[in-house]
């Protein structure tokens, strides 16, 4: 197995046996007879191949360098798919969040507007020579003047958006 995983690892990284050699401080004839399978580099020459291919030892020694990319690539495919499936959960949690938010300033809104309809302004009737009960007065009248004014859109939207974020079978 040395004499493969040193072969693909010299090809992979693009070098020549000479230009190998040249960084190992050896001769050609030496990367040829580890390819062959004629010899072994010792202990210190191991850990110099290594570095060279930034590889670890183990992964000379081991299994082969295909093998170990298959099996990288499968890790990685696996973990992709693992974050994608997280990813696609918190999507649904957030279209669940958003679409609970969206009715309920849907029911917020009917609510407020059903109550100042019950309410019937009766800020109408207050004594506006008092100058705090005038400006109390109008400050309730600007409120509810935009809300009534809003509310269509407010509603028109919300519902839009309930529609829009249900849940998909």
């Amino acid at each position: 197995m040395l004499k493969e995983n040193i072969k693909q690892l010299r090809k992979s990284k693009g070098l020549s046996q000479e230009e190998l050699a040249i960084k190992l401080n050896v001769v050609r004839q030496t990367i040829s007879k580890w390819e062959q399978g004629l010899s072994v580099p010792d202990a210190e020459m191991l850990v110099s191949i290594s570095e060279v291919f930034e590889t670890p030892v183990s992964t000379l020694l081991g299994e082969n360098i295909s093998e170990t990319k298959v099996d990288d690539l499968k890790a990685i495919s696996e973990k992709l798919e693992i974050i994608n499936l997280q990813l696609l959960q918190r999507k649904h949690e957030r279209r669940k969040i958003v679409h609970w938010l969206v009715i309920l300033l849907c029911v917020s809104t009917v609510m407020i507007f059903i109550t100042l309809f019950l309410l019937n302004s009766p800020y109408l009737n207050w004594d506006y020579n008092n100058p705090e009960n005038a400006v109390l007065g109008v400050a309730f009248h600007s409120i509810e003047w935009i809300f009534i004014r809003i509310a269509p859109i407010i509603l028109i939207v919300s519902i839009v958006g309930i529609i829009l974020t249900r849940k998909k079978n």
